[in-house]
């Protein structure tokens, strides 16, 4: 990975993750290739802030059909980053 954004893809915005964000957790879609330590290094490095712990899921694409053909949406690989107490990331506030 060559860089920070190439890692973390966008922040998932949902009332779950929202919800998480008073524990002090925030969810991002990153990368397939991407695993632990390097999310929480991407984490720390954009963010300046201490990463206490990193979950990842990964969420298998969907299999549509229509008429004959099927087609399947792409996977896609979530990261769950719990921080240190005290500190926050900006762009989740609206600011």
């Amino acid at each position: 990975m060559s860089s920070v954004y190439d890692v973390l893809l966008k922040p998932v915005v949902t009332e779950k993750s929202t919800m998480l964000q008073e524990q002090g957790k925030y969810v991002f879609e990153v990368t397939p290739t991407a695993n632990k330590i390097i999310v929480k290094e991407a984490i720390e490095k954009a963010f300046d802030v201490n990463v206490l712990s990193v979950n990842i899921t990964m969420n298998r694409g969907k299999v549509k059909r229509v008429g004959q053909n099927y087609s399947r949406s792409k996977d896609k690989k979530k990261a769950i980053v719990t921080l240190k107490p005290g500190d926050r990331i900006e762009i989740f506030e609206g600011a």
